[in-house]
Parts: C-alpha cells; sequence; structure tokens
C-alpha cells in the first residue's frame, strides 16, 4: 500500500479539526477504510522523526512486512500511520 499525498492532506486535516486523538483516529479510519491507524504515547516514538507535524500532533508513516512494524519516510511504502499528541 501506498499514502498518496490527497490522502496525507485528508489525514492532516482530520488529525487538526479532531478535539482528541481518539476522535484523530477515527475519522482517519471513518475517511480512508483501507488505511491503518493507530494512536500512541508520544514517549513511545521517541527518537523517531514525524513525516508531519499537524498542530500538536505528530504522524509517523508506517511500513510491515506482514510481521514487524517500523517507521518510514516513504509515503510509497507506508502501509498505515501512528499519532501521537504532544502533552
Amino acid at each position: 500500500m501506498a499514502l498518496s499525498a490527497d490522502q496525507l492532506g485528508e489525514i492532516a486535516r482530520i488529525a487538526l479539526a479532531a478535539p482528541t486523538l481518539g476522535e484523530a483516529i477515527a475519522g482517519v479510519r471513518l475517511a480512508l477504510p483501507g488505511v491503518r491507524a493507530s494512536a500512541v504515547d508520544a514517549f513511545d516514538m521517541r527518537g523517531e522523526t514525524p513525516a508531519l507535524r499537524i498542530g500538536d500532533r505528530d504522524l509517523f508513516l508506517m511500513h510491515s512486512d506482514g510481521h514487524c512494524w517500523s517507521v518510514t519516510p516513504d509515503p510509497l511504502a507506508a502501509h498505515g500511520i501512528v499519532l501521537t499528541q504532544h502533552t
């Protein structure tokens, strides 16, 4: 799977508009049902570079080899996203 510029724009729009991180994830899942979306604590992503900073949220592109997940900078290699919230 790959994430297009339009999909990333939609994810950013949803993440900015949603009042909570949980609602942002629910909105992404509803708007883009083929995109795997999860929220994790920002601490869990320490040391990783977000693909986008969206207000007080970070978006990480995630790649899977079918077993393990890893952060990728490449939207064409992304199988899903992770959002975090800055406190």
